[in-house]
């Protein structure tokens, strides 16, 4: 009973502390701006099952997506598992289901233990990918010590937990087979048999094995689960979020700014009367508060593989632009302003912004506008409408645009064209 009620205790503290932390993420993403994505629910369901949960975008590169299928598949189904352990937690139960179920639980614990083991193969690849291999899109200047400890923390959980997971398995099963106390004959167990020649034969030792590994299994998984918002593995839960509402737009369709264009309509049109007045506030953005809450959303699902910074030209070019630091930068950002709110209030100031103290000037105008960063990404974030709402910002807020952009633009103006040829003379250099 004892142990019953210590299992009840983590439970509801696991999730009661992951419930406040989401929760905290929630109330920084809606400090975005409102934008209304409720169309076309049939293309958004579609979209999302396609791109997070069927990983089609993965497929682009058919090693690391062999290697994530196995992670992704393994550990989501290993862990429908964690039904039968929160029972047997409660009710002081062992392998409550299987009596229930027959052959089919046979049937599922030899599928968790291959999956087991895939898992535990594709994280040891991973691990020498990231740390022998060492695959230049894990590295960068926004990969600071933080970032590739984190990847490996994962790592090394997921193989522990596996590990826990078989040796738990092993131990159950010469327990059954020694036919000892409430060790039911139940499952079947094609990897951890392999195990039982490096474990004891003595019940005690067995029992205990079982027990430090089933505690050590469910305990890793609650502290896993409040690990994650604090780590780029939060896409395992908001990559569903935001490939549902990813753009449904063609990629190089732009926004445009309902205010600016009415403005433009009227100016064309003195008969035109706006359907709807905005109020802007601000023009594009200069702070994470100034984005959509989509952007702000997008940042904290960046998985941070780096695959958008290893196909934009800026940065193959050596230009300091990278889009995983756009989407890392703008995470930090609004992370920092969420705890500024927990700390002094909503109405706290603390003179600093996204523009220039986290992403640079240089930065913004080093992006083409290409969209391969967009077309990269395997979740289908989109990078590039933060850098263009950062721009917009420092054209029609602060006249800031490089001087080849004003005297572009200066061209337009006058000629119609980006080049200093007259209107006269268009004929003779437009055919």
């Amino acid at each position: 009973m004892i142990l019953q009620l210590l299992f009840i205790v983590l439970l509801i503290a696991a999730a009661g502390l992951f419930t406040k932390n989401i929760s905290k993420i929630r109330r920084n993403i809606l400090l975005g701006r409102d934008l209304d994505l409720t169309d076309q629910a049939s293309k958004r369901w579609y979209q999302m099952f396609k791109v997070a949960m069927g990983q089609s975008k993965m497929a682009a590169r058919p090693i690391p997506f062999i290697l994530h299928l196995c992670v992704y598949i393994g550990f989501v189904i290993i862990n429908i598992e964690l039904i039968e352990i929160v029972v047997d937690g409660i009710t002081g139960s062992h392998r409550v289901f299987a009596p229930l179920m027959g052959n089919l639980y046979n049937f599922l614990i030899a599928s968790f233990e291959w999956l087991a083991l895939a898992v535990l193969l594709a994280c040891v690849a991973f691990l020498s990918r990231r740390n022998i291999i060492r695959i230049k899109r894990f590295s960068g200047k926004e990969m600071t010590q933080w970032p590739k400890s984190d990847a490996n923390y994962i790592l090394f959980i997921e193989i522990l937990l596996m590990s826990a997971f078989l040796f738990m398995n092993a131990a159950d099963a010469k327990l059954q087979m020694a036919n000892v106390g409430h060790y039911i004959k139940a499952g079947a167990f094609p990897i951890s048999s392999l195990l039982h020649n490096i474990i004891p034969n003595e019940a005690s030792s067995l029992i205990a094995i079982e027990r430090a590994c089933w505690w050590f299994h469910i305990i890793g998984i609650f502290a896993f689960l409040n690990y994650v918002p604090y780590s780029k593995h939060l896409h395992i839960l908001f990559a569903f979020p935001a490939s549902y509402f990813a753009n449904l737009n063609a990629k190089g369709k732009l926004n445009n700014m309902t205010s600016v264009s009415n403005e433009v309509k009227a100016m064309l049109d003195p008969t035109f009367i706006p359907i709807q007045t905005e109020n802007p506030g601000r023009f594009g953005a200069k702070d994470a508060t100034d984005l959509t809450w989509k952007n702000l959303l997008d940042s904290y699902a960046c998985t941070e593989c780096g695959r958008c910074t290893s196909v934009c030209p800026a940065n193959q070019t050596g230009k300091l632009l990278s889009p995983r630091k756009i989407m890392m930068d703008t995470r930090d950002r609004i992370s920092e302003i969420g705890k500024n709110i927990d700390l002094h209030g909503k109405d706290f100031k603390d003179d600093k912004a996204l523009l220039d103290d986290h992403i640079t000037r240089e930065e913004l105008w080093a992006c083409t506008t290409c969209n391969a960063c967009t077309e990269a990404c395997p979740i289908n974030l989109d990078p590039l409408s933060i850098i263009v709402e950062l721009r917009r910002y420092l054209v029609m807020e602060e006249s800031a645009a490089p001087a080849s952009l004003n005297t572009m633009q200066a061209n337009i103006e006058t000629n119609g064209t980006p080049w200093k040829f007259a209107n006269s003379e268009r004929a003779n250099w437009s055919n």
